[in-house]
């Protein structure tokens, strides 16, 4: 469909305008709903700061402002095009890059979709690339294979190998993963650096870091340079398994390389490999060195890596510090939140993650996402203050919040933990409730709350806590009579753990 084509159209039909606006009604995308994630707009001098035009932005800020995933966005995209609005394919492309950023891979892939299954623009190669990464993330590998087995033969480039070869690598599927090596090399398209790059990746994350050595070595005989990225992947590869002596002769390797710059993530890097065998000294050499490298747009990404590393040397005060750089020189968001709370409560910092905690809570009043509290209701609970937690869900609650499923189940490792089974047992229903299918709890968990039951000898409640086990997929129907044939024969709530988990 043409650009032309969305101008002489007439406005959406009732029935599709009714739900849209219901959609929106229901998902509050009014002034008072602040953004998820960044949102853009014009500067007092008049020159702005976003990637698309100021009409594309009012389409960005409304998918910016949906908090629930789950929420379908073609509507407002179909609103979009039907009313005339201006639609372009690369800015769209800059929407779904931000979205990816903020781990929003089921709207971005939304957009993806609809530029091209609609036949609004044409499929290029790019979006099989995007699309294969969005689909293996939100609906599993199964699907990528058949998106690339069904793109037209003349789309299949090297990208469009490389993002297949990144899934099946995530996935941790080696042998197919090596299957599209060897055809990539049949194609002629490994015969590139980025192409090596991928494939090195690939060995990396899937834990065969001792083949690196040998590709790097074909690459040379190959005439293939190794350029940064490549050494970055040998480093993170030799952190890994505590290679010492190859983090050093790598980075040895780049400083004697005048085509290669060392940036923050090389350092970063190495940082991980010393922190890992204990040498803290070393490790806060690297990352001194990092965070003189951190420059450019983004930089939020490496101060969250600051953040956690330094928690890793147990410097909290280095952690506090980068804290404040951060909020100085960046817009912090949910990522900025979750790196310096869950670094400040390993290092037992609770009263600065608590002030932190309250520096969120304020900037996020229209919004209030329980991941966050969850961090601290964990927290709690492994600390036994089980007391500190419950206050903080009634505070939650009173903000809005919902408690989900690890909230509640956070609850029940704090109550077993002080001997409060039957608090635990009640955790767990509200947990199961919340989450439907969508999660399973532990094992152990599960076997005490069915052993404190069973000991009660109230019959009827243990078949209660069955069945919304059952009904809720964590449990079969064969698991539950071979639970209550057990539990006949047996006292012991170890008995109970031991045939779950022989289910």
């Amino acid at each position: 469909m043409s650009m032309s084509v969305f101008k002489t159209m007439k406005l959406v039909p009732l029935s599709v305008k009714t739900l849209h606006h219901r959609i929106i009604r229901n998902t509050v995308m009014g002034p008072q709903r602040q953004p998820l994630i960044r949102s853009y707009s014009a500067t007092p001098t008049g020159r702005t700061k976003k990637p698309w035009t100021d009409a594309m932005n009012v389409l960005y800020n409304r998918i910016s402002s949906l908090a629930d995933q789950r929420i379908t966005i073609s509507l407002f995209l179909n609103q979009w095009a039907l009313e005339g609005q201006p639609v372009n394919k690369n800015q769209l492309r800059e929407f779904i890059k931000e979205l990816r950023f903020h781990k929003r891979y089921a709207h971005a892939l939304e957009i993806s979709t609809w530029m091209t299954d609609n036949g609004y623009f044409e499929l290029a190669s790019q979006d099989v690339a995007i699309q294969l990464d969005l689909i293996s993330k939100v609906h599993g590998i199964e699907q990528a294979q058949k998106l690339f087995n069904n793109t037209p033969r003349h789309l299949k480039v090297l990208k469009v190998y490389s993002a297949l070869l990144n899934c099946y690598a995530k996935a941790k599927l080696v042998e197919k993963a090596e299957s599209v090596v060897q055809e990539m090399k049949s194609l002629g398209f490994a015969n590139t650096s980025l192409a090596y790059n991928v494939i090195l990746n690939f060995y990396y994350q899937t834990g065969n870091p001792e083949k690196l050595d040998s590709l790097m070595q074909e690459m040379e005989q190959n005439g293939i340079g190794c350029d940064k990225f490549a050494h970055s992947i040998q480093l993170s590869a030799y952190a890994s398994v505590s290679d010492i002596v190859g983090i050093e002769k790598t980075l040895a390797r780049m400083k004697s390389d005048p085509s290669i710059f060392l940036d923050w993530t090389s350092y970063s890097a190495a940082a991980k490999g010393y922190i890992k065998v204990g040498l803290v000294d070393k490790a806060l050499e690297m990352l001194e060195k990092s965070e003189r490298l951190v420059t450019g747009k983004r930089k939020g990404t490496a101060y969250d890596s600051l953040i956690t590393l330094y928690a890793a040397t147990g410097k909290t005060n280095e952690v506090l510090r980068i804290w404040e750089l951060y909020k100085k020189n960046e817009k912090v968001y949910k990522e900025a939140y979750t790196s310096i709370i869950t670094s400040l409560l390993k290092l037992d910092d609770f009263e600065n993650a608590e002030k932190i905690f309250e520096e969120w809570e304020f900037q996020n009043h229209s919004f209030y996402d329980i991941h966050i509290p969850n961090f601290l209701i964990d927290a709690y609970s492994r600390k036994g203050l089980v007391e500190k937690a419950e206050t903080l869900i009634d505070r939650v609650v009173s903000k809005g919040g919902e408690p989900n499923a690890k909230t509640w189940y956070h609850m029940a490792t704090g109550y077993l933990q002080k001997g409060q089974t039957l608090k635990a047992v009640e955790a767990m229903k509200k947990a199961v409730v919340v989450s439907g299918r969508m999660w399973k709890p532990s094992n152990e968990i599960l076997a005490n709350c069915l052993g404190y039951l069973e000991v009660e000898g109230d019959l009827g409640k243990l078949m209660n806590f069955m069945d919304l086990l059952r009904d809720n997929d964590i449990i079969s129907l064969d698991i539950q009579e071979r639970l209550l044939n057990h539990i006949k024969n047996a006292k012991s709530s170890s008995n109970v753990l031991g045939a779950l988990n022989n289910n």
